[in-house]
């Protein structure tokens, strides 16, 4: 599934090309991801636990032939229309976000002892933000629809790869903690204000899973140039991270996040971002992403909410 997510979330930068669009290579990434999905259908079908796999089943028939699926991406593609494009990418990324989420429950590593005391997400969750203008404007309009005075974006938060970042993540979000939080934009991300209350959040070691490895590193970061790449790479459009810790970068900040607005022009060695290595990244945008570029400093999270993923938070024992 992850390479599927990977070959069409390429479409999206292509997407962001002003001039003519490369509609020929994103029907090559969909093909790609098409091949993927039916030569590895069996073990896709298999990783999803027995007491899902009938929803499992039903997700797959949709990313293949549904309303929102591959084929009819393809058809999108062909009409060589960008808005139709991005809206069906959208959709097929959700289902594979929706995929993800029933695959392979609970953690596949044993958390270091003095690191319990923290929230944990044992598996993938989804947090949907309900964005509204500073200013009183709208958001630009749904294919064919009205401008919206609310935007919604969608998450999907990986426990599997950053536990104690998405786990303290996802209970700030069941604690109402980012409603009618401001945001602010800089430099290629939108982050939240950092007005919060200092009684809320854990301070979280920086927490980032090396690509190869089976349990993530803490407090250390990783260096790029020796070939050492996460798993969550922050080189990515619409990748969510937490800021550091005021008192130090061996920790991330209680509750500031950021989106990162990847920019492959602006990008270093390798294509990657120059901050790679550096940030606990803990999910990405899958819903939504078309409107991170329109948020102006000073629009608000009207309402942030866990929807999928709360019997995977394992909350610390107070005693």
């Amino acid at each position: 599934m992850k390479a599927i997510q990977d070959s069409l979330e390429d479409i999206s930068y292509l997407l962001r090309i002003p001039q003519r669009k490369p509609y020929g290579t994103m029907e090559g990434n969909v093909k790609k991801a098409l091949k993927i999905a039916m030569d590895e259908k069996e073990s896709i079908l298999n990783s999803v636990p027995a007491d899902f796999r009938k929803k499992g089943s039903e997700l797959y028939a949709s990313l293949i032939d549904g309303k929102g699926g591959l084929q009819t991406l393809l058809e999108c593609i062909k009409d060589k229309d960008p808005d139709k494009v991005s809206l069906g990418l959208s959709s097929s990324l959700d289902t594979v976000a929706q995929m993800e989420l029933l695959q392979a429950p609970g953690l596949s590593f044993f958390l270091p002892q003095q690191y319990l005391k923290y929230p944990r997400l044992t598996g993938r969750g989804l947090v949907e933000f309900a964005i509204e203008r500073g200013d009183g404007s709208t958001f630009s309009p749904e294919s064919g629809g009205e401008p919206r005075k609310t935007a919604t974006i969608q998450v999907v938060l990986d426990g599997y790869s950053a536990p104690l970042t998405a786990g303290n993540f996802a209970k700030l979000v069941v604690d109402g903690a980012y409603n009618g939080v401001k945001l602010n934009c800089v430099n290629q991300a939108i982050i939240s204000d950092s007005g919060l209350s200092k009684n809320i959040g854990y301070s979280v070691p920086l927490e980032m899973m090396p690509s190869g490895q089976f349990e993530p590193l803490y407090k250390t970061t990783l260096s790029v140039q020796d070939g050492e790449l996460p798993v969550l790479p922050l080189s990515v459009y619409g990748a969510v991270a937490m800021a550091h810790s005021d008192a130090s970068e061996e920790y991330s900040s209680p509750y500031q996040f950021f989106f990162y607005l990847y920019d492959k022009r602006s990008a270093g060695l390798g294509g990657l971002s120059f901050d790679e290595g550096q940030f606990s990244v803990f999910g990405y945008t899958t819903v939504g992403r078309e409107i991170l570029p329109e948020i102006k400093t000073g629009d608000v999270i009207r309402s942030a909410k866990l929807v999928e993923g709360q019997d995977r938070l394992v909350l610390p024992d107070e005693n």
